[in-house]
């Protein structure tokens, strides 16, 4: 509905502040959501890649994308391709455990092309890119194909 207020922030961004479940999906407001990592923090790249390891390793994919959008955010330009390709992945995790086959898809081949072209920061911080790319390569062809999809979680690191 046009004019219907939204949910802002102390600076005036929009924020949605629904609670959401342990995939992101949105529930009725005054419902008990997962906790949700806070937006906007800086992290060392070590802290943003435990985090949200132990998030994907916990079944919380939505909750590692956001960890890592933090970081493609407010990271320094030369690593935008790594940071945007992890947080693609965990999205494409988080369709695929929804069950949206061709989100899945999309997202995972949009993280892989990220990461493919990543180079000395994935090394920089000992980002597995090739083992990432070939599990994202993998995934997204199983969910084109509409088989079974593994939903283990990527180690994210050597």
């Amino acid at each position: 509905m046009a004019g219907s207020p939204r949910d802002r922030d102390e600076a005036g961004r929009a924020r949605n502040a629904r609670p959401r479940d342990a995939l992101g999906r949105p529930l009725p407001y005054g419902s008990a959501g997962e906790a949700r990592a806070p937006e906007g923090v800086v992290r060392a790249p070590a802290d943003t890649l435990r985090e949200a390891q132990q998030l994907l390793d916990a079944g919380r994919p939505f909750h590692a994308h956001e960890v890592l959008e933090d970081a493609w955010k407010t990271g320094p330009d030369d690593e935008r391709d790594l940071w945007r390709g992890l947080a693609q992945l965990a999205v494409g995790l988080t369709h695929a455990a929804r069950g949206n086959t061709a989100g899945a898809a999309t997202l995972l081949a949009r993280g892989a092309r990220s990461l493919g072209t990543a180079g000395p920061a994935a090394a920089r911080h000992g980002v597995d890119d090739a083992g990432l790319v070939s599990w994202a390569s993998g995934l997204s062809a199983g969910a084109e194909a509409g088989g079974p999809l593994d939903l283990t979680p990527p180690r994210l690191t050597r």
